[in-house]
């Protein structure tokens, strides 16, 4: 956009003012830099008499897009990533318990992907660069990766409160890029292109893809896996509380860990030390996207459809069972909502989203339909007006959706981030601690690009426009 003095309201203000003072006014208004604009350019040259008057630019026009991380929720564990909250410097007084509102997260780094453990969180960059993945927050379990102390290189601390390098023993460090991240309870995920998965923290069912070594110390290990087992190369990863899935090139389900409520699907309610294949419904099957969190486990198909397996017991998958438990994948009727593209799995609680950019809820606990609905065995339609949608934007839609342990998150086809469900120490970020009933927009600067959702805190990867 070019602006000249002369595009100025030629009424009253040319009145009042000179033209050497439009100039002026204008380069003092348009030409620093603290403002966001370029320097001043001279006009393009025509056969006309030359004019010396300034042409001044938007930088904008030609700037690249700035990714930035925001954070919050509860900080004591250190997840928020920002240490003054938790042990205040100089600048700040008091510790900051709950942060109630988005919070800019410095980092150097174009981060990519980010995931929201209990109390940890792990961001990731597909940067070439030798560091490619940083932990923050609870390291009980080594699930942070071995992050050294300052006073004795042989112990690790328990809790990181910014952003520190995760080392991956990688054999090509400089070609491989990582391509997301994943959290569980106490374990790590972390997907790559050229060399596979990676796990890391505790293992005690199995999760990590790796032998379970009885009365096994996780804090303060070097023991990062490198997982084998797939017939082809993984795409995406997802932890469960104590559980993991996999999701391969050719389509095909993989998982490990803890079976007690059936969630790897695997056909018993055993640990399972290493990555099988899923069968049971999804035989034959090709799969676009899985989703876990607590202890239910689903998968979307190429085709649209839903399966599901694992806990039932608030009523996720009822549409199938009466029991509380299936431990094989089951196709899940969904009646009246049309080809689904993506679903996420809390706790309690369960969110698909169809090819129209429609919400729909079921399960246990706030499902967003306001204090009245607190269980549902069948799909429930989130009205499209709750998102934004009127008269004046007819068109908005969901593109997104996410499930932490108790809450909901969704993106719109715009960028705008709604959330509701519980608000655990703060964690739906709209300025408030109590829970809310009905999707709720969160104030922050940028499109919104990406979430990660945790037990008690959030994270959001955001564009932004200026």
């Amino acid at each position: 956009m070019e602006f000249r003095p002369e595009d100025l309201n030629t009424g009253w203000l040319r009145e009042k003012m000179s033209l050497a003072y439009l100039r002026l006014f204008a380069r003092n208004r348009l030409s620093t830099g603290a403002r966001g604009y370029a320097a001043p350019t001279s006009a393009p040259r025509s056969r006309e008499p030359k004019d010396d008057r300034p042409v001044f630019q938007y930088v904008g026009k030609h700037r690249k897009p700035n990714h930035k991380v925001f954070v919050w929720g509860f900080s004591y564990t250190g997840a928020l990533g920002i240490p003054s909250f938790v042990v205040p410097d100089s600048g700040r007084k008091k510790p900051r318990k709950y942060q109630l509102t988005p919070y800019r997260l410095e980092t150097e780094q174009q981060i990519s992907s980010a995931a929201c453990g209990y109390g940890f969180t792990l961001l990731s960059s597909s940067t070439k660069d030798l560091t490619k993945v940083w932990g923050m927050g609870l390291n009980s379990d080594s699930q942070l990766g071995f992050q050294r102390t300052q006073h004795d290189r042989h112990k690790s601390y328990d809790y990181v409160l910014e952003p520190s390098p995760v080392p991956l023993p990688l054999t090509r460090p400089q070609e491989t890029r990582v391509l997301q991240v994943a959290c569980g309870r106490a374990h790590s995920l972390v997907l790559t292109d050229l060399e596979g998965v990676f796990s890391l923290g505790n293992n005690a069912y199995g999760q990590c893809g790796r032998n379970i070594v009885e009365d096994e110390i996780y804090s303060a290990s070097h023991r990062i896996h490198k997982m084998e087992g797939f017939d082809s190369p993984v795409t995406q990863v997802a932890c469960g509380q104590d559980h993991s899935l996999f999701l391969t090139e050719n389509g095909k389900v993989y998982a490990c860990g803890w079976g007690a409520d059936g969630q790897t699907g695997l056909g018993h309610h055993n640990m399972c030390d290493r990555p099988v294949a899923v069968g049971g419904d999804l035989t034959g099957v090709r799969v676009q996207q899985v989703s876990t969190y607590g202890d239910c486990s689903l998968a979307v198909s190429q085709e649209g459809q839903l399966y599901g397996w694992g806990n039932s017991e608030y009523l996720q998958l009822s549409s199938v069972t009466e029991a509380t438990q299936i431990n094989s994948p089951r196709l899940l009727p969904c009646e009246g909502v049309g080809k689904v593209i993506q679903a996420a799995c809390g706790g309690t609680q369960v969110a698909i989203l169809n090819v129209r950019g429609e919400v729909f809820v079921w399960g246990y606990g706030i499902l967003g339909k306001g204090p009245n609905l607190s269980e549902s065995q069948t799909p429930e339609l989130l009205p499209p007006t709750l998102f934004g949608r009127s008269d004046f934007n007819p068109a908005v839609t969901v593109s997104r959706i996410y499930c932490g342990l108790n809450h909901f998150a969704a993106i719109t086809d715009s960028g705008e981030l709604f959330v509701w469900g519980r608000n655990v120490r703060g964690c739906l970020g709209i300025g408030k601690k109590e829970d809310q009933f009905f999707p709720w927009r969160v104030t922050v600067p940028g499109n919104v690009v990406d979430v990660a959702c945790g037990v008690d805190h959030m994270v959001a990867l955001v564009k932004s426009v200026i």
